[in-house]
């Protein structure tokens, strides 16, 4: 893995918010929140605990039934906190959010995919402002889905942003980013995530101490250049046959584990296709047809290309490779997905 820092100017004066601190803060004294549930906040949890700026409380969703059986499960955060008997808290919304903040003692609020829109007296309550990670080099890729619209899009290069955060989605001064070159045209989803996760926790830990010390001015973002990604749903996971091979590919990797992409048989049998590859030649075939290539891969027609299908999954069957899988669905082969 390789990454360019690029870090907004160290200078002598602090910034606006900074000047504002009735007094410089001793480390031991700082009272850090920690706001992030899934495992992408993590490497930036664990390697706060395992500094000098050990978080006071961590913030997380409330625990979510996972699975067939819908087990109440804790977001990874918890699990982390409970071990190391950091206070815990799970506000529902963000009015429980700004009632528990303005309960306790904060110096410095950072966040890392937290779930929760924070209010401005939430955003105004710490000495030192609220910091998050956001894995994207803003501000390209503002909102919810960075990660998968970088996938998505065939990007050569990503990142990790640390802002400090205002009222509005993803628009806050720049403390630093981290570029990452994405040179593995085959990461997923969860592949990209834990790499982000794991350069903006090593860029956090590298800037909190000029952040307290009041050597950075924050620099804003060039708004003209902005591009925003939407909440993904579970109907995006539908693959359009009409599209190309490449993006098709694309999107397999980009809704790995969630949504999934899948087709239908037939109009009813689901199938989810779980890992491809993208042909760019075409065959004399129908848009969705499935098909044995040269070489006996099963393969479906594109809109340009075609699809070599290698793992998938039938609703309600176990995920398999394409040969087990055809040993036993032979009657497959000339059938069109749609």
């Amino acid at each position: 893995m390789s990454y360019i820092i690029h870090q907004s100017k160290t200078i002598v004066n602090t910034s606006p918010l900074l000047s504002a601190s009735p007094k410089k803060v001793e480390l031991k004294d700082l009272k850090i929140v920690f706001l992030g549930t899934p495992e992408f906040a993590l490497p930036a949890l664990e390697r706060l605990i395992n500094s000098e700026y050990k978080p006071s409380a961590v913030f997380c969703a409330p625990d979510k039934p996972v699975g067939r059986k819908q087990v109440l499960t804790p977001p990874p955060t918890k699990t982390l906190a409970q071990k190391l008997d950091i206070p815990i808290y799970q506000p529902a919304n963000s009015n429980e959010l700004a009632e528990t903040i303005k309960s306790i003692p904060v110096d410095l609020i950072v966040s890392a995919a937290y779930g929760l829109i924070l209010p401005k007296e939430v955003l105004e309550a710490p000495k030192f402002g609220c910091l998050n990670l956001h894995p994207s080099l803003l501000p390209k890729y503002r909102g919810a889905s960075p990660l998968q619209s970088t996938i998505l899009n065939g990007d050569s290069e990503t990142g990790v942003t640390i802002y400090q955060m205002d009222e509005k989605m993803d628009t806050g001064l720049i403390l630093i980013n981290g570029k990452w070159q994405m040179t593995n045209d085959k990461i997923t989803t969860p592949e990209l995530s834990s790499i982000l996760a794991d350069l903006g926790a090593k860029l956090l830990l590298e800037i909190l101490p000029q952040w307290i010390g009041g050597k950075i001015k924050p620099e804003p973002q060039d708004n003209s250049q902005a591009t925003y990604t939407k909440i993904i749903k579970k109907e995006d996971g539908r693959i359009n046959w009409q599209k190309s091979a490449k993006e098709l590919e694309q999107q397999i990797r980009a809704y790995t584990p969630w949504p999934g992409s899948h087709s239908s048989l037939g109009g009813s049998q689901i199938i989810k296709i779980l890992k491809a590859e993208a042909k760019e030649t075409s065959r004399n075939k129908q848009t969705g047809e499935i098909f044995l290539d040269e070489k006996n891969n099963l393969s479906v027609q594109a809109g340009q290309g075609y699809l070599i299908l290698i793992e998938l999954q039938l609703e309600g069957k176990k995920p398999t490779n394409t040969q087990d899988f055809l040993r036993g669905h032979k009657e497959i082969i000339g059938k069109v997905l749609n």
